[in-house]
């Protein structure tokens, strides 16, 4: 049975008529890497805020490590947040910006503070003021900082927008070493699937306030694999006919599509045999729907 580090249940937030976040339930694995995914308005920083503890939900209710209402909000310092801008001071070096959100945590070991800042690839930046970093700079130092403390769930708000190709490669391998050396659960929002789905273990995606699919790494990869979709007017005896041909990684999705997992090279010997045993096949064609359609298609009006 999955461990569930971070629930929402119902969680919702209105402002004025308008629900920003209308009744979700969002289901985290402790050290996954869960992608938020949505267009721009879908409600993702809203929930990220309502999980940080920055804003009060509506309705519903934020149950991390199991506790919920008050007993949650005395284990939220073991969730640390990243939303929008990290918030750096620019005539300081990303040490001495370390070092300052250190001493609020009462800590004061130099090693630490070089720790984090090698794991996140600035150990080398040496007397640079943060004002001169790169915008991929800052967001790796913005992570760093929120990493003070050890928190058990690092909650980073777009923290690849606007960022050159570099800058995304940099943030990704920051996270990949966070959740590999570290053990943090991650929650991350972006619109842009086709850079989480090099990060991320499990999705959850927005649209409208709504948590409208939420499904692992491998089911994702599963509905945009390649595959050859059969559409014909019996599938339920096309699937007897797949079976005595030694097929058995197929899926019958509706009452007139398969979709056949395996031989993709063998559309034609397929064909063949489905009119061999009396069926009509309208179409038969070898597919695979990128991410980027899987996402548009999920979340159209």
């Amino acid at each position: 049975m999955s461990e569930y580090i971070l629930q929402t249940h119902d969680l919702r937030k209105v402002y004025g008529q308008q629900a920003a976040v209308a009744g979700i339930d969002i289901k985290v694995e402790r050290g996954a890497i869960y992608g938020l995914i949505g267009k721009n308005g879908a409600g993702k920083t809203t929930t990220l805020k309502m999980i940080g503890g920055l804003a009060a939900p509506t309705s519903g209710s934020v149950e991390i490590f199991g506790k919920t209402g008050a007993a949650a909000g005395a284990v939220r310092n073991r969730v640390s947040c990243l939303i929008e801008d990290p918030g750096l001071y620019g005539n300081m070096t990303a040490y001495q910006n370390m070092r300052a959100k250190c001493l609020i945590f009462g800590i004061k070991d130099k090693k630490y503070i070089d720790d984090l800042l090698q794991l996140v690839g600035l150990g080398d930046v040496g007397k640079k003021k943060t004002k001169q970093f790169s915008l991929g700079m800052r967001q790796r130092l913005g992570i760093a900082l929120a990493m003070v403390g050890e928190p058990d769930i690092l909650v980073l708000d777009e923290p690849i927008n606007g960022l050159d190709p570099e800058g995304i490669v940099e943030i990704r391998d920051t996270l990949t070493a966070i959740s590999r050396d570290k053990g943090i659960t991650i929650v991350i929002s972006s619109h842009i699937l086709e850079e989480l789905s090099k990060v991320a273990t499990h999705y959850g995606i927005m649209h409208h306030g709504r948590l409208v699919e939420q499904m692992t790494a491998e089911e994702l990869q599963e509905r945009c694999s390649m595959r050859i979709e059969v559409v014909t007017d019996r599938p339920d005896k096309a699937s007897t006919v797949l079976e005595d041909m030694g097929i058995t990684n197929y899926k019958v999705v509706d009452r007139e599509t398969i979709n056949i997992m395996e031989r993709l090279d063998d559309v034609a010997y397929i064909n063949r045999e489905l009119n061999a045993a009396g069926l009509l096949v309208s179409k038969i064609a070898v597919n695979n729907e990128s991410l980027e359609s899987f996402f548009l298609n999920v979340t159209e009006d």
